[in-house]
């Protein structure tokens, strides 16, 4: 362990022990009891919001001085066993432990620091403990307690996680994009370094330590990182961006890996991929970039991909593929919504904590009003609405360049319908044969045609009639779930 006096020292000026720290002066040797208290003050650490929990010998557990301790974790054997390999094997998985020891004014502490429980209790030889006060229980004994933990544990979150660990003021700044989140808040930059601090430490994007050092979470070396690579745990979440020159996947010009977490090197991300999709159009002497893609619609399918993918999946990140046809940009995890709802459904994101600084950074919409920006965009660029796809363990989002109304597959057609549905039902309307041939800005000869389409979207669920009784010239129709 690093600092580790430094750790004895802010651990001593506790008023008294707490759940989740217990000293012992040099009573504690029986490998059965030190394993209880490593599952009672591991469970506890969970409990109580703490990463870790720690036992020390060598502390006095009145007065907290340093007494020292004649006891010796590498020495320590149970038949012909070592300690820590013993304890190893009678322990749950979902933890890690580590001893270490000093000397300190010539008195010896040896320090157990013990990882909180994540997604299930801490067990030991099959039971489970608790820590109340400086006490250790047996946890069934306490329903209550018991069932307060299991709703921390629920909701396991791992943006709240340490990325890096044990740093100074001087390293988390040299880390972390420190400017870039002051401006993308519309903050002045404060001219001391604990008023930087304070900000992140209020935005979770680290905390501080028991040793009074500082660790970086998940949350702020994936937003602020001003190298993804300084992260080994999430070098794998960065962005990919791959460019075809061809319709198909044997075509690669250029695969780009993401130095930048994903606030501090967004707009560098959206400018690559406006250049990568643009066009240049000669109109007599001029020559115009145009983009195939509205802005609007890369932004907000970008943001939902980094905000709404499972971060639990470990050796997979966003992944955005741009061919001469269409961009794809997949994210690890499946929907928590059905896709047929992203359009009207509130918004839900499995990172509550990215989400919302992704919003305080306006890199996304507030109210989950993205889905709707697209949609809206899509109809008024004549453009065929976005096809999502769902795997196992991933979601791709397509975004398909212009293509002729005469080019459009029948599913194609249906999805635009039923697009065109939703967003006049945000807008407290119907579409008709009118409006639909308006959307796909054709006139009225297309009128049979466009009732196929129609049609078609009753038949497949899409959408439904208001009145079934009413003429077929004047039947309007709404999505399936309006």
């Amino acid at each position: 362990m690093e600092n580790l006096e430094n750790l004895i020292n802010e651990l001593r000026l506790l008023p008294k022990e707490t759940p989740w720290v217990e000293f012992k002066k040099d009573s504690l040797s029986d490998p059965k009891e030190i394993g209880e208290y490593i599952c009672a003050l591991g469970n506890s650490a969970t409990l109580h919001d703490k990463n870790y929990a720690y036992l020390l010998w060598g502390i006095h557990d009145q007065t907290h001085e340093i007494v020292g301790t004649h006891f010796d974790f590498y020495k320590k054997k149970i038949g012909n066993d070592d300690l820590i390999p013993w304890l190893t094997q009678r322990l749950s998985k979902n933890f890690n432990f580590e001893f270490d020891d000093i000397i300190i004014n010539n008195k010896k502490v040896v320090v157990l620091r013990i990882e909180k429980a994540k997604l299930y209790t801490i067990r030991f030889m099959d039971h489970e403990y608790i820590r109340i006060e400086s006490q250790k229980r047996s946890l069934k004994d306490l329903p209550q307690i018991e069932l307060k933990l299991w709703d921390k544990l629920r909701s396991y979150n791992f943006e709240s996680l340490p990325s890096k660990e044990s740093l100074s003021q001087e390293n988390v700044i040299a880390l972390l994009d420190c400017q870039k989140y002051f401006d993308l808040k519309n903050i002045p930059f404060p001219s001391e370094t604990r008023s930087i601090l304070y900000y992140f430490i209020e935005d979770k994007i680290i905390v501080r330590q028991d040793d009074g050092l500082y660790s970086i979470t998940n949350l702020g070396a994936l937003l602020l990182a001003k190298k993804l690579s300084d992260f080994p745990s999430l070098s794998r979440k960065a962005i990919r961006l791959v460019v075809y020159s061809q319709k198909d996947r044997n075509s690669s010009t250029r695969d780009y890996i993401g130095q930048k977490g994903y606030a501090s090197g967004f707009e560098g991300l959206i400018d690559t991929i406006k250049i990568t999709t643009s066009s240049e159009i000669v109109q007599g002497a001029l020559r115009t970039n145009v983009n195939l893609y509205p802005e609007i619609m890369i932004r907000e399918t970008v943001a939902n991909a980094l905000i709404h993918q499972d971060l639990s999946i470990s050796g997979s990140g966003p992944l955005i593929e741009v061919f001469p046809n269409r961009i794809e940009i997949t994210n690890p995890g499946a929907p928590l919504i059905d896709t047929k709802r992203f359009i009207d459904n509130p918004p839900r994101s499995r990172n509550e904590q990215l989400a919302s600084l992704m919003r305080q950074f306006h890199i996304c919409e507030e109210l989950g009003s993205g889905w709707d920006k697209i949609a809206i965009e899509c109809e008024q660029k004549n453009l065929p609405a976005p096809t999502i796809t769902v795997y196992d363990e991933n979601t791709k989002v397509t975004l398909h360049s212009y293509i002729p109304y005469l080019n459009l597959t029948m599913d194609e057609r249906i999805d635009a319908c039923y697009m065109h549905a939703c967003i006049k039902w945000l807008n407290h309307e119907s579409i008709s044969n009118s409006s639909l041939r308006e959307r796909f800005q054709l006139d009225d000869a297309y009128s049979s045609n466009i009732s196929k389409i129609i049609k078609a979207a009753v038949k497949n669920n899409f959408i439904k009639p208001v009145d079934p009784k009413t003429a077929p010239r004047n039947m309007r129709y709404y999505p399936f779930w309006g």
